[in-house]
């Protein structure tokens, strides 16, 4: 790269005058916004919003997902070069997308937080764009999903995960990430019979009438036929999609808070979510990367790669209108 070249790739995240465009910033240094990105607040003309969620205190294990969009952002340096393989179209050259930044709350009153992170959600919907979203723990689902049912209805969700999240508990102010979903049905801002998860491994005595594949299943019938369900499922209806990481199994992705074995293997999920191309996906979110977990980066990098699918699933079906 010639001393010009260099001198305008510097800190894409804050130089960049054009939303649209692949970079070619140096992975190992510079501002980390996603995808080098513009950070901007300015969603005039936006067709897709990253926000970062750095929240963790809902989880029953271990901590350290407030430090995942970070993670996240830092591993997505490596991915903005090139168009996403297999795609067929480079959705960072034809759409509007921008860094959000991440929402601002306060770590000592967690009581106040489902609101503001609504709000936030309802905000960014409110200026057109759809969002995807960088966690946190899984909590942070059930106040999105708020958001979205206020716009779309109860919402059809495809749940990638190795729980279900979906303990029973009545009392809707209690924050916990192993309830979201079970608490996201009981208020109606998702419809259970537009829903299906997907790569669950851990017992469930009441799955709310929500259709599940486990992992075996994955497994033993593979990603054509698991598609094939989810599609059917959520049919042309508003979408959401919600990636846990430990759907991976612990081999891909050590780095979250309840690891469990027997998982999805990362070419499975990559499967997965590019053959979902054309569900009227309308947002999604990537959450529980705890890189205090990871000392290799692997899921952090895991992690980037999901979102961008995401962004590419949202993009395809904005593409197609």
């Amino acid at each position: 790269m010639a001393m010009e070249d260099a001198k305008r790739q510097v800190d894409l995240a804050f130089t960049r005058s054009e939303r649209r465009g692949l970079a070619a910033e140096n992975a190992f240094g510079g501002a980390t916004s996603f995808l080098r990105r513009r950070y901007t607040k300015d969603l005039t003309g936006v067709d897709l919003a990253i926000t970062g969620v750095p929240f963790d205190q809902a989880v029953t294990h271990r901590t350290g997902t407030r430090f995942g969009p970070r993670a996240i952002r830092e591993a997505s340096a490596l991915q903005p070069y090139d168009p996403p393989y297999g795609w067929g179209f480079d959705p960072l050259s034809e759409f509007d997308i921008v860094d959000y930044g991440d929402l601002a709350f306060d770590y000592a009153h967690t009581p106040s937080f489902p609101g503001l992170l609504t709000a936030h959600i309802r905000g960014i919907l409110a200026q057109g764009p759809g969002t995807v979203t960088l966690g946190g723990d899984h909590f942070i689902t059930l106040p999105i999903l708020r958001a979205y049912a206020e716009k779309f209805g109860p919402m059809a969700v495809i749940h990638i995960d190795a729980h279900s999240d979906l303990w029973a508990d009545d009392d809707m102010d209690r924050i916990d990430h192993g309830t979201f979903l079970y608490k996201a049905v009981k208020l109606g801002v998702v419809d259970p019979r537009r829903s299906i998860q997907i790569g669950i491994r851990t017992e469930c005595d009441d799955y709310c009438g929500i259709d599940y594949i486990d992992a075996r299943t994955v497994h033993e019938k593979g990603t054509a036929w698991v598609v094939a369900q989810a599609r059917a499922k959520v049919g042309a209806d508003p979408t959401y999609v919600t990636f846990d990481i430990d759907a991976l199994d612990p081999a891909f992705a050590p780095g979250t808070g309840t690891p469990v074995w027997g998982g999805l293997a990362s070419w499975q999920a990559a499967a997965l979510l590019r053959d979902l191309a054309g569900i009227n996906i309308v947002g999604g979110d990537i959450v529980e990367v705890s890189p205090p977990y990871d000392t290799t980066g692997a899921t952090a990098i895991a992690g980037a790669h999901v979102a961008m699918e995401l962004l590419s699933l949202y993009c395809w079906n904005k593409r197609a209108k």
